[in-house]
């Protein structure tokens, strides 16, 4: 029993802590409700009708993530580019086959379209009802 004594201390001294600042944060903070604080943000857009009817463009979430992957990828590549000289001919095809892969995904993610906010398909229906693709519609899923 008095292995688990350590743990049964650090357990309860983290829940105390826990409940200890959500109360005093309670007692602290301001109380101001506002509409404006109330209203769903997502990804700059206005929200129109309910939240839970509103359909989002997945466009905007599939940009995000393809961002997101390349700035990582591109970070991994620093460690690799400051010391592959030191590392040897293995590295360098490593990091050279890595860039590779890094360029492949890119050619799909563009041939495919993602990384363009309004598709072709779309911009041509826009241009038979006479609308600009500026004025695409956000909502519907792609």
């Amino acid at each position: 029993m008095g292995e688990y004594l350590g743990i049964l201390v650090a357990t309860v001294f983290g829940v105390a802590f826990v409940a200890v600042t959500l109360a005093v944060s309670s007692l602290v903070r301001p109380v101001n409700p506002l509409p404006a604080k109330a209203m769903p943000y997502e990804c700059g857009e206005n929200p129109v009708g309910t939240p839970w009817g509103v359909q989002f463009n997945i466009r905007f979430y599939v940009f995000a993530l393809v961002f997101l992957i390349f700035d990582v990828e591109a970070v991994m590549l620093l460690p690799w580019a400051l010391a592959y000289l030191d590392l040897g001919p293995g590295a360098l095809a490593a990091g050279l086959l890595f860039l590779g892969m890094l360029v492949l995904g890119l050619a799909d993610v563009w041939v495919k379209g993602d990384l363009e906010w309004v598709r072709t398909e779309e911009r041509r229906a826009l241009k038979r009802r006479g609308a600009s693709p500026a004025a695409a519609p956000t909502g519907g899923s792609a």
